[in-house]
C-alpha cells in the first residue's frame, strides 16, 4: 500500500499496446480521412495478447488504469471491447471531444492529476513521441513494441491530437 493506503497505479494506453488498430487505419490514409469510421470499427480490434498478460500481471500489485487519447464518445464502445476480452472496464481516462492537442501532451496533463492523489508506479504506451515526454518528466514509462508503431498512427496521435 503506498498514498493514502492505495495501491499504485499501473497505466495502460489502449490503442497499439492492447488493441490492434492495423485493420482500420486505411480510414486514416483516406483523403479526406474518415474518422468517425476509424473509431467506429474500434469495436472489431484483435486483442494484442502482449499487452492483455502485461496489464493481467500489473494486477497482483496495482491498480489498472486505462489512458488513451480516444475521443470521450467512444467510452462505451470501448468499455464494451475490454469486458469483451476479459479486462477491467475502468478507470478509463479519455481525450475530450474537442481536444485535438497532441497526445504526449494530453496524458501529460492526466498523468498529472493522477499523480496528486496516486502513485505512478508504470506507464505503457506505444507511441514513441509519448514516451519522450513522460520519460523526460521523470515517468517509469515503457514504448510498447508488439505492434508496429504505424506513422499513420504517429500522425494521429501527434500532428491531429485524435487518438
Amino acid at each position: 500500500m503506498t498514498r493514502n493506503g492505495a495501491r499504485p497505479l499501473a497505466v495502460f494506453d489502449i490503442d497499439g499496446v492492447l488493441a490492434d488498430v492495423t485493420h482500420r487505419l486505411h480510414h486514416l490514409r483516406a483523403r479526406p480521412q474518415r474518422w468517425e469510421r476509424f473509431f467506429a470499427a474500434a469495436d472489431v480490434d484483435p486483442l494484442l495478447e502482449e499487452g492483455a498478460d502485461r496489464l493481467r500481471a500489473a494486477q497482483s500489485d496495482h491498480d489498472v488504469v486505462y489512458l488513451t487519447g480516444r475521443p470521450e464518445r467512444n467510452r462505451r464502445l470501448t468499455e464494451r471491447w475490454l469486458g469483451g476480452h476479459g479486462l477491467p472496464t475502468g478507470p478509463l481516462f479519455m481525450r475530450e471531444d474537442d481536444d485535438y492537442r497532441p497526445a504526449r501532451l494530453m496524458k501529460r496533463e492526466v498523468l498529472r492529476l493522477l499523480s496528486d492523489r496516486r502513485e505512478i508506479a508504470s506507464v505503457v504506451d506505444d507511441d514513441p513521441a509519448v514516451v519522450r515526454v513522460l520519460e523526460a518528466d521523470g515517468w517509469p514509462v515503457e514504448l510498447a513494441t508488439w505492434l508496429p508503431h504505424s506513422s499513420t498512427l504517429q500522425d494521429a496521435q501527434e500532428t491531429k491530437g485524435r487518438t
